[in-house]
């Protein structure tokens, strides 16, 4: 009996000791959830891309970002795009590097998509670059812009991965 006793004894206090630690987990999780740190943000540069002035619609315009291995377009779509900024909304920029092999996408100024040569895959650049044909399994990365009231252009972060890397954090 008296085993019996303590076995129990020592269950509970393992019990314990696992809710315990749980508890302290979960709390830890919660946290790093709700209280927001910089480290996601702290890595894209703020860089200057051009200025509204200097875009014409639906012509690209060569841009690297978030650093010289990153190749993208800055464009003027004439109409409202998602992702977009500017006066008219109409104002995205996208990585042109395709997210299933990394092969250089080309602008179709028709009809307003990127393709790629690689695969046959299509990026609808009014649609925030959805994936809309082919191999790759992700929308192509959009870079987050910023204008200025001068109309200065600038990329600040970038909401899909970019091809090659493990992180688009630098």
């Amino acid at each position: 009996m008296k085993e019996t006793k303590r076995c129990q004894k020592m269950v509970d206090t393992g019990r314990r000791a696992f809710l315990k630690g749980s508890a302290v987990a979960a709390g830890a999780a919660v946290v790093a959830t709700v209280i927001p740190t910089n480290k996601a943000h702290a890595g894209y540069p703020s860089n200057k891309l051009g200025n509204v002035q200097n875009l014409k619609i639906n012509s690209p315009v060569d841009i690297n970002y978030p650093d010289d291995d990153s190749p993208g377009v800055l464009l003027k779509m004439g109409t409202k795009v998602e992702g977009g900024v500017g006066p008219d909304g109409d104002i995205v920029a996208y990585s042109v590097l395709c997210p299933h092999q990394g092969y250089g996408l080309v602008y179709n100024d028709k009809d307003k998509v990127f393709n790629c040569p690689g695969h046959y895959s299509i990026f609808d650049a009014e649609k925030g670059g959805l994936q809309v044909w082919g191999q790759a399994t992700q929308n192509l990365p959009q870079f987050k812009l910023r204008i200025t009231s001068g109309g200065d252009i600038y990329a600040e972060g970038v909401d899909e991965l970019i091809y090659g890397r493990l992180s688009n954090v630098l």
